[in-house]
């Protein structure tokens, strides 16, 4: 997870950015929907009932914070975790907070996008 903003900060900085990076509940949500692989910005934010511009902003945060990569592709910008070993922190979390797994819902509209498109007509 380590990348070039974050490999020269002094002791515990690098930790602390990881952790800034993981103190929000959309961006937790936004790594439970890429738990499952590559996403694009259209399908998170029907995914998640938010608007893809306040998607986008807590993706940069993620991106920043080296534990999201994204991959355009046309018009389109698809996002996926760099190294899973956050869903074993994100999984830690929960175990010690007491909190349950979250489910999270059905999409809450449909994704228009080109890979979400070609996935329905298969």
């Amino acid at each position: 997870m380590i990348n070039d903003q974050t490999k020269n900060k002094p002791p515990f900085e690098a930790e602390s950015v990881v952790f800034k990076a993981l103190n929000h509940p959309v961006r937790l949500a936004i790594l439970e929907v890429l738990r499952d692989g590559e996403h694009c910005v259209c399908h998170l934010s029907a995914y998640l009932g938010q608007r893809q511009s306040y998607i986008s902003q807590q993706l940069i945060v993620l991106r920043e914070s080296g534990l999201v990569q994204d991959r355009r592709d046309g018009w389109n910008v698809y996002y996926s975790v760099v190294n899973s070993l956050v869903f074993e922190i994100v999984d830690g979390v929960r175990a010690l907070s007491g909190a349950e797994a979250s489910t999270l819902p059905i999409a809450q509209t449909e994704c228009t996008c080109p890979s979400c498109s070609s996935k329905k007509s298969n």
